[in-house]
């Protein structure tokens, strides 16, 4: 006899389009209770689309939806939150000016009184926060705060209400692994009250350490739903992309170009970073692997010039140069594409335009003048080169996905022709598809004769595309691998200092 589930959610052919474009094409999708349902595929594959007809944000055009058995017509947030349905989307919706105990209640401040009580709406929200079990004052002003704090009070809000279905969407894309671990217990303790999560991430060894059945969906479709203990990541990596993980990634050369472009010597920064030195070859890609803590990004930006008090000597194609500033560097043909490229990458509520060129600005300038005709012609050019999906040059980077703001980003180093560029985590929250789309790139640019310095959490990342992989371990370089001995058990090993 089948075992019998109760559905918490069930969404039957739901249909969305928009301007004549099929975002979703007679999707179904059956939640049951007290699971958690991972949502899979590239960017534009309908996953936040169907979410957010779900909620109830967007209008289907077409399709049923029912919540614990009873239909609803999804037309407002309102009806579906009183179903018991709460969504953390991946842009916040916090009131940076206000406190973390305002922000959890914003539309309650009053707690079901007449007035507001202070003192128990800060005790309610100190009490959210304990349980949840991150150490945030409910005191404290959001503004003030790092974004993976932010993470956590919109987590808070929502779950200060009582909900039985729970969806996020890429919600461990700014948190530390330790912050992940803390979710993660978080999510298994909202299961045991037989809570439903939907789960949206681009993270597979997430979704195959937390979900019980996996939904990919490509094209706006559903391909398949199965239980995640029957399918490898591999597999699930086919279904969306239609290629293996392994493919992913370009062949390499293995023979290495014997020109030295930049030599690093007793490169420090802080405790951070102690005595590192290494040098980068022409065309090469050089990994930096290491642990959370271990000082990739911290080496990155002494190179670039970005934290004072660092020491140590760069020589640039045998001459000796001093990098005190990220302007120094930049003139000495060294760029940095930094971790978080919506705070230190692009300016999102600008144009693809002016992020393109905005390095580089002596290209299309004479005289302090900008040869409007020029810049757009030269940055519809990068458009078609790095595959940029945007309407043309003037939309503004913010509303681009995740998988193409990083080109932009990238798009601005290209088009200022640099010998060295330092990549740090080109590829985190952007899905498998455009990471394909980025490691191409970064072959490319160095058969173009570009070196490369790749920073990666992800240790397949770093044997798949680099050259040679260097390892710190609390700021020391503990060793390096070259591209044929490089292996995850390796790479760990130095990660936490076992060299031997």
């Amino acid at each position: 006899m089948a075992e019998q589930y109760v559905n918490t959610v069930e969404l039957k052919n739901i249909s969305k389009s928009f301007g004549g474009v099929h975002a979703l094409q007679d999707v179904s999708l059956t939640v049951r209770k007290g699971e958690v349902h991972a949502l899979v595929g590239q960017n534009g594959a309908g996953k936040s689309t169907l979410m957010k007809i779900l909620s109830g944000a967007y209008k289907k055009d077409s399709g049923e939806i029912f919540i614990n058995g009873k239909q609803y017509a999804g037309n407002s947030l309102e009806e579906v939150k009183k179903a018991g349905l709460g969504i953390i989307y991946q842009e916040f919706s916090l009131a940076p000016h206000l406190t973390v105990a305002e922000n959890i209640f914003i539309n309650r401040l009053s707690l079901g009184g007449k007035t507001i009580n202070w003192r128990k709406l800060y005790k309610e929200a100190q009490n959210i926060l304990n349980d949840l079990g991150f150490d945030i004052d409910a005191k404290h002003r959001v503004g003030d705060m790092s974004v993976a704090y932010q993470q956590v009070v919109e987590i808070a809000k929502v779950l200060s209400q009582d909900v039985n279905v729970l969806i996020l969407d890429e919600p461990t894309a700014v948190l530390t692994p330790k912050e992940v671990d803390r979710l993660f217990v978080l999510l298994r303790r909202l299961l045991e009250k037989e809570v439903s999560i939907i789960y949206i991430s681009h993270r597979l060894d997430e979704i195959f350490e937390l979900s019980d059945r996996i939904t990919t969906m490509k094209d706006g479709k559903v391909v398949d739903t199965v239980y995640t203990k029957d399918v490898t990541m591999n597999e699930v990596i086919e279904k969306m992309i239609g290629r293996s993980y392994e493919a992913m990634f370009p062949e390499r050369n293995e023979k290495q170009n014997p020109e030295v472009v930049l030599k690093a010597e007793n490169i420090c920064n802080g405790i951070a970073v102690q005595n590192a030195s290494f040098e980068l070859h022409k065309g090469e890609i050089l990994g930096i692997g290491g642990l959370v803590g271990a000082g990739k990004t911290e080496m990155a930006r002494a190179i670039f010039g970005a934290d004072k008090g660092c020491s140590g000597t760069i020589t640039m194609e045998g001459k000796t140069i001093h990098v005190n500033s990220p302007h120094a560097a930049i003139r000495h043909s060294i760029a940095y594409l930094p971790e978080s490229r919506k705070e230190d990458g692009v300016l999102l509520t600008q144009s693809v335009r002016m992020n393109t060129t905005l390095a580089a600005l002596q290209k299309i300038s004479k005289s302090g003048i900008i040869n409007k005709k020029k810049e757009i012609a030269d940055t519809e050019e990068m458009i078609r080169k790095l595959s940029i999906k945007t309407d043309g040059t003037e939309i503004h980077v913010g509303s681009l996905s995740g998988g193409n703001q990083q080109k932009v980003s990238l798009a601005k180093w290209i088009y200022s022709d640099n010998k060295v560029l330092i990549l740090d985590e080109p590829t985190r929250g952007v899905d498998v598809g455009a990471k394909m789309e980025i490691y191409n790139l970064i072959d490319e640019l160095t058969q173009e004769g570009m070196s490369i310095i790749l920073i990666s959490s992800e240790v397949e990342e770093l044997i798949g595309l680099s050259d040679r992989v260097m390892v710190l371990n609390r700021g020391v370089t503990t060793g390096f691998l070259n591209r044929g001995e490089a292996t995850q058990t390796k790479v760990l090993n130095y990660a936490v200092g076992v060299t031997d």
